[in-house]
């Protein structure tokens, strides 16, 4: 069996190059800090697992490349959807229909929400909402039917503006 991994030694010997490393990998040094960090943290709490790794600065290293390519994939999504929705250009006064709808969602289980939210706010199509959720076309076609039904039940039930 192999000398315990010493924790103090190796980030005092690996941080600032595996910094480096992640760096060139995603350029951007505040995501290269945070990677590197996160990836120490989890040597913390699977340090026994550790013990049983022939090279842990590469055991480190992979786990951040992990938390950048994840990063990345959230960054994905969010520039997907960017382009869909504008932002205001002026300010949006908020009226009682607004509020209305508002509360109405938030009424929502959180799974018919998502589907309503990228059908009609983000102008995802059944098709696509299914395939960026992970889920069967007829799940999300149920879960926006079934919202549907419930946001005209919760709006109808709020007193109409003359």
């Amino acid at each position: 069996m192999r000398d315990a991994v010493d924790l103090h030694e190796l980030f005092d010997a690996a941080y600032a190059r595996l910094v480096v490393q992640l760096y060139a990998i995603c350029g951007d040094m505040a995501d290269a800090e945070d990677a590197v960090q996160d990836a120490f943290v989890t040597a913390i709490r699977k340090q026994r697992q550790l013990q049983h790794v022939s090279n842990p600065e590469a055991w480190v290293r992979t786990v951040a490349v992990s938390r950048v390519r994840g990063g990345w994939r959230h960054a994905a999504v969010v520039r997907r959807y960017q382009p869909r929705v504008p932002g205001p250009q002026t300010p949006v006064e908020v009226g009682p229909e607004h509020v209305a709808i508002v509360t109405a969602l938030s009424d929502l289980d959180v799974d018919q929400r998502i589907v309503v939210v990228l059908h009609h706010l983000v102008d995802l199509g059944t098709a696509e909402i299914a395939a960026e959720l992970g889920i069967p076309e007829g799940t999300v076609k149920s879960r926006l039917a079934r919202a549907r039904a419930r946001l005209a039940a919760l709006l109808e039930e709020e007193p109409r503006h003359a």
